[in-house]
């Protein structure tokens, strides 16, 4: 990279930081800020307001991506820190509990900073070096996921949980100015952008190859989803399942819960993690199968050495499977068509998250805990074959005139 797709690259992780730091960092406060601010006592609550928001990103990100392609990357960036902004002022103003459910309803349909940075770096970053953007970029979600429940924590027991939302509001502000002052906007090509969103796909007008690169990114759709659910429908439950399978304390739980990403953000800065995102089938599916050995491995662990090791196992697998992904990702991305290629890859990994959270919770009830571990392992297992469907991409690959809508 150059020094100025450095800088340009710098900025955007700082941006999308800030804005992951809230979004993904407040959710678990949710129940003490119903039941503190609103007086809503029914735990039943407290999971679906945490998925309302991923419901409505799904749903806006494709549409979004549409909106990126014709009016500029970096004006939809703008637009998702703003919004963002939008939806944390309302929540921690909210004065009922519906209010604030409408907030988290502007959160997802307003925002989408993942999808939006990606498309943005992808006007001056391809191949290997948007890659490596990509990496990062899923560096900085992860270290939000590290950091958030700690500060937090902090900040809750000094301010109302509800008021953090209206401080935080200021972040994703600033975020908007760093970007509208320090970087330069994108120049799309409104004809190509129109034609691709607004033409259907038809035999008479899709080539041979068009129509074996639109079946490769519908694969990799479906491996990005099973990759997704299998990661997220470990989340919700871990931390109690870990406390009451080794006997630990809270701490210590939430510190196994991190080590995946901990594991994920040192990859990140050791020479051997360059070599990691070369495309090919079998790192993948390594990466598939290491995480999926790592969920078994954890079921039958009975000390916490052994599930801090199988912890370990699972970042390596997590890791693996980002980095390939990603060049994948960047190899098969035209700059033509990024925003919806970015849009629709954000909606495919927010349903995976939706359906994940909805099957932990129906699972975790009648079939205990460890549920969405199995489940997790089953999901990749089974995703193997579909792996060496999906066709290596090469330089020339491109993104599908209409992705999923």
């Amino acid at each position: 990279m150059t020094r100025s797709q450095r800088r340009q690259l710098a900025i955007v992780l700082l941006c999308h930081f800030t804005a992951a730091l809230v979004a993904l960092g407040m959710p678990p406060f949710f129940g003490l800020i119903l039941s503190d601010a609103f007086a809503v006592k029914g735990t039943q609550w407290v999971g679906w307001f945490y998925v309302v928001p991923t419901v409505c990103a799904a749903l806006a990100a494709p549409l979004w991506g549409r909106a990126a392609d014709r009016w500029g990357r970096r004006w939809s960036l703008l637009r998702a820190q703003l919004g963002l902004a939008l939806g944390f002022a309302l929540a921690g103003l909210a004065p009922q509990a519906w209010v604030f459910l409408g907030a988290l309803v502007l959160q997802g349909l307003l925002g989408g900073t993942f999808a939006a940075s990606s498309a943005y770096l992808s006007t001056s970053l391809t191949g290997s070096d948007l890659s490596r953007g990509l990496n990062w970029m899923q560096g900085s979600a992860r270290a939000a996921m590290v950091l958030a429940p700690v500060l937090f924590g902090a900040l809750i027991s000094i301010f109302p949980p509800q008021d953090i939302y209206l401080y935080l509001a200021a972040l994703p502000i600033l975020a908007a100015l760093l970007l509208g002052f320090a970087t330069s906007a994108d120049k799309p090509a409104p004809k190509v952008a129109v034609s691709g969103a607004t033409a259907p796909v038809t035999p008479s007008r899709t080539t041979a190859a068009s129509k074996t690169l639109l079946e490769d990114w519908r694969r990799l759709w479906a491996v990005q989803f099973a990759f997704s659910f299998s990661m997220v429908v470990t989340f919700p439950y871990f931390i109690p399942w870990a406390q009451q399978t080794v006997g630990i304390g809270p701490l210590a739980a939430g510190m196994l819960y991190s080590l995946p990403h901990l594991i994920y953000l040192f990859a990140l800065w050791i020479p051997a993690g360059k070599t990691m995102g070369r495309v090919n089938q079998t790192g993948l599916a390594a990466g598939f199968l290491l995480m999926a050995v790592s969920y078994i491995g954890q079921t039958w662990s009975g000390t916490l050495a052994e599930l801090s090791v199988w912890r370990m196992v699972m970042g390596a697998g997590m890791t693996l499977g980002f980095f390939v992904l990603h060049g994948w990702i960047a190899q098969m991305t035209k700059i033509d068509h990024a925003g919806r290629t970015f849009g629709t890859l954000d909606s495919v990994s927010k349903w995976a998250g939706v359906a994940a959270g909805l099957a932990a919770g129906a699972l975790s009830g009648p079939a205990g805990m460890a549920a969405p571990l199995w489940l997790g392992a089953g999901v990749l297992l089974a995703s193997l074959p579909l792996i060496h469907t999906v066709r290596q991409p090469t330089p020339s690959d491109a993104a599908p005139e209409q992705p999923i809508t």
